[in-house]
């Protein structure tokens, strides 16, 4: 089973930038999420979303609450709340 979370931060372009430039501090944090599977930072025409995937619940919601500390320690003059949705996978392809 795997479990998936998409962060979306609407109107959050800004912290997309900021998230951006600071990709090696990011891709640290992720990796040292247990489970990860898959991660993917996307910026869309009004902010942007990550996807994540990581290999049981346990990761993926330690991966959300990572994810709101850091942004509320390093970017949080851009920080935006994010819709969070989260579940289990129930297709999951790999290359």
């Amino acid at each position: 089973m795997a479990y998936a979370v998409i962060r979306n931060y609407k109107g959050a372009g800004p912290l997309i930038d900021g998230l951006q430039q600071r990709s090696d501090e990011v891709e640290q944090l992720i990796r040292d999420i247990p489970g990860l599977v898959h991660y993917v930072l996307v910026r869309s025409d009004d902010g942007g979303f990550s996807v994540s995937v990581y290999e049981n619940q346990e990761g993926a919601e330690e991966s959300v609450r990572q994810a709101r500390d850091y942004v509320q320690k390093n970017l949080s003059e851009v920080a935006v709340a994010p819709e969070v949705l989260q579940g289990e996978a129930v297709i999951h392809l790999r290359s």
